[in-house]
């Protein structure tokens, strides 16, 4: 193992050891906090009709909506609820000041124009990429921190660019790998079962909004702008529809397997 490698995994053990963790879905559900990823300045990914930050905030919000009216006995708090630039620690930070016991961020994926597009799912743990795709798809999402002031010293210098710098941020969800995965793969599942998706799975890269999120959390990519198909099902209000109320049943599915415990 290099120097280079020693030394981050060290500061990452140290990073994670100086966060207070509460145990795992303690006391139940009580507190969500969901995600619209983007916004603002950042339109994240585009399609030939769309751009993710406004396909993300309608499925969000259609999300909350279903909570709040199922469930009022549960608190929903979103990180932006219009059209504004939200600084990916600071979606965090929402998440731990609202002590919430789960964490959904809300996505589009996209392919550069020069590669053929996939179509389907995908959710995402904090987590060591296994596959460069997987990096790539961080890469990505971490890219907006570049549009954030003074961002070298708010995030010590992480380079969203480079692969390595990666090797940091995975082992900051250990606490919570178990419960994030479990309601990953219930989202997925749901995907496939009530909206028909074509699932690629539950997988794992380093993501900054989730990595400093004391509580289960998930990044989700509702689907492919990239892909003209799947582009015009996540622009319909059908599509919108089926995503959040896919979503919201792996919820309620999760909040009732945790308290039943």
């Amino acid at each position: 193992m290099s120097t280079i490698l020693k030394t981050l995994l060290i500061f990452s053990w140290i990073a994670l050891c100086s966060f207070t963790l509460k145990s795992d879905a303690e006391g139940g559900i009580k507190t969500v906090v969901i995600d619209a990823g983007h916004g603002g300045k950042d339109p994240g990914a585009r399609g030939r009709i769309s751009r993710e930050k406004d396909i993300v905030l309608d499925i969000t919000l259609q999300l909350a909506r279903k909570i709040k009216s199922e469930m009022p006995e549960v608190r929903v708090v979103l990180t932006r609820a219009s059209d504004k630039f939200v600084d990916l620690d600071e979606r965090s930070n929402i998440a731990n000041r609202r002590k919430a016991d789960l964490f959904i961020s809300i996505h589009c994926n996209s392919l550069p124009k020069n590669k053929v597009s996939p179509a389907g799912t995908e959710t995402f743990v904090m987590g060591l990429h296994k596959s460069d795709e997987n990096l790539e798809v961080a890469k990505r999402e971490n890219a907006v921190i570049l549009l954030e002031k003074d961002y070298e010293d708010k995030y010590k210098g992480f380079n969203p660019n480079s692969p390595l710098a990666y090797i940091m941020l995975a082992n900051r969800q250990n606490a919570y790998i178990a419960s994030s995965l479990n309601f990953a793969g219930k989202i997925e599942r749901q995907f496939k079962k009530h909206a028909d998706r074509s699932s690629r799975g539950v997988k794992q890269a380093g993501f900054m909004v989730l990595w400093q999120t004391a509580m289960p959390s998930v990044l989700v990519e509702a689907g492919f702008l990239s892909h003209a198909q799947e582009e015009k099902y996540l622009n319909s209000e059908e599509g919108q529809e089926q995503i959040a109320e896919s979503i919201f049943r792996a919820f309620k599915q999760y909040k009732e397997e945790v308290e039943e415990n």
